[in-house]
């Protein structure tokens, strides 16, 4: 482990590096920055920051991440559970252990075959149509304007989709249940902050409580009306088209708790707060990744003219050349999405280098991790963070690994980028935790990249943002004036401010 001192633990050397680094930076940039100024350390090392967090056993290589998340999957961190809590209630699929969690992944996982969700193409098209319209109308005006929350109001617009059957509508006016999800996002808290005034805001139970109100009353009226019309019709589970969150839950229910009893059946309390967290925590998890990932494919392809010349080639190659014709082309024929594959290497190649999250789990008694030098590592008593940004820049798993080459993705076996080991990239983690949402997040992605990317052109303009907004400091994370920020989900910093004009 790094130098540890006897009173202050690693807190100084923590504190040296992020001193270093800006004050608004995503805490998971951590590992890798001690990994670089202490390059003996190898792939796993204990980090110790008492009493701001817990002790921290970091694994920064494929392997030993392998070891927690498929050999032997710990369980979540409990902090993390606590994290989350405000957001979803508790019962969710990230946090849940055990039959509870392996019950419910069996019910949705349903809800994001891939063969499913090629019919809600359609419906996801109309949302972007609308995001395009936005767009034309910020080309029209010429300025400089952060693009990540328009990105999340359209993934927002997208999932409400597919896991309520409802038009958020978000991309056009405020709406009361998305306006306080994304109020409680800034709320939530891991309770380690270093200003202690953010760490017990006195504001943080009350928004917390009134966001949480107002997101579970909108879903119970959601979850009673669904319940009354899907109880009286029919049509039998096995035929209904219907594959949304909303409506897979209920199926559950009716089946295993209504039976024939249609006729006084009522949503059991029990059942409804269940329900009512497991949407909540796909309305939130389904949004903030994707959002976040398409303003780094933007930026990327806006800093790598060459990949953006050769993504526009493939998109007339295999959707045609006029870029107007390319949504109604894709409500038709959804599945001419899974003949791009340069825009598949772009979309992990951007994750691999932006990962939105990492995995934190709970170490338990006689579980160790072994390094690749031999060194076992005990779990227990601590938390294991398997840091995906720092896995994704190890240089034993990725030639150039801090250059943007979504090539590599494609070559062949003998080509020196061949990704030799696919675990490397953890994007969606390995395991039987991973993403149950990652089909749908891929395919958002190739979507909106292949109705956009010719009818506009996306240009970073974070120069332009800083003679706009002067400010003291350290504005950038080895040279990356995008890095990521904790917001949820890790988003660019100052909403990644660009310009947008019309055209390849």
């Amino acid at each position: 482990m790094p130098p540890h001192h006897p009173l202050f633990g690693h807190l100084m050397v923590v504190g040296k590096i992020m001193s270093r680094l800006p004050t608004d930076v995503h805490g998971h940039v951590l590992p890798r920055q001690i990994s670089k100024a202490y390059p003996g350390l190898g792939p796993l090392f204990y980090v110790d920051t008492c009493p701001f967090g817990p002790p921290i056993l970091a694994v920064i290589s494929a392997d030993g991440a392998n070891q927690i998340t498929v050999a032997h999957s710990l369980p979540k961190f409990a902090m993390l559970r606590e994290y989350m809590k405000p957001m979803t209630g508790g019962m969710d699929l990230t946090t849940l252990e055990g039959q509870q969690w392996k019950t419910w992944r069996t019910v949705f996982n349903p809800g994001f075959s891939a063969k499913y969700l090629m019919t809600v193409v359609p419906q996801m098209l109309k949302d972007v149509v609308v995001f395009c319209e936005i767009l034309e109308k910020q080309a029209a005006s010429g300025e400089v304007f952060a693009m990540d929350p328009l990105t999340i109001n359209l993934n927002l617009d997208i999932i409400g989709r597919l896991a309520l059957e409802t038009t958020f509508d978000s991309q056009k006016r405020k709406n009361g249940f998305t306006s306080a999800l994304r109020s409680q996002i800034r709320w939530l808290s891991f309770g380690n902050e270093a200003n202690l005034l953010e760490r017990w805001h006195p504001l943080r139970p009350i928004m917390r409580l009134w966001n949480t109100r107002r997101m579970a009353s909108f879903i119970s009226h959601e979850l009673d009306e669904r319940f009354h019309r899907n109880i009286n019709s029919p049509e039998s589970k096995g035929t209904r088209r219907s594959r949304t969150i909303i409506d897979l839950a209920l199926d559950k229910y009716i089946t295993d708790q209504v039976g024939d009893k249609k006729d006084e059946a009522t949503i059991d309390a029990t059942f409804k707060n269940a329900a009512i967290c497991q949407i909540r925590a796909f309305l939130f998890a389904g949004h903030d990744t994707s959002s976040s990932t398409l303003c780094y494919c933007y930026h990327l392809l806006s800093i790598h003219p060459q990949v953006r010349e050769e993504v526009i080639a493939e998109h007339q190659r295999v959707l045609g050349p006029d870029p107007e014709q390319v949504a109604s082309l894709l409500s038709e024929k959804p599945h001419i999405l899974n003949e791009l594959p340069y825009t598949v290497a772009i979309i992990k190649e951007t994750l691999r280098l932006y990962p939105p999250a990492s995995s934190t789990r709970q170490g338990e008694p006689g579980i160790s991790i072994v390094a690749s030098d031999g060194r076992c590592c005990p779990t227990d008593g601590f938390l294991v963070w398997s840091n995906h940004l720092a896995i994704h820049r190890d240089p034993d798993s990725w030639k150039q690994p801090d250059d943007f080459l979504p090539r590599r993705w494609l070559v062949a076996k003998d080509d020196p980028l061949f990704v030799t080991d696919k675990s490397a990239w953890r994007s969606f983690e390995h395991g039987p935790r991973n993403c149950i949402g990652q089909e749908l997040a891929m395919l958002e992605l190739k979507l909106i990249l292949a109705v956009t990317l010719r009818k506009f052109k996306v240009e970073s303009a974070y120069d332009d943002y800083d003679k706009l907004h002067p400010r003291e400091g350290i504005k950038a994370v080895d040279g990356d004036r995008a890095y990521q920020i904790l917001f949820g989900a890790a988003h660019p910093n100052d909403g990644f401010p660009c310009k947008v004009f019309m055209g390849t």
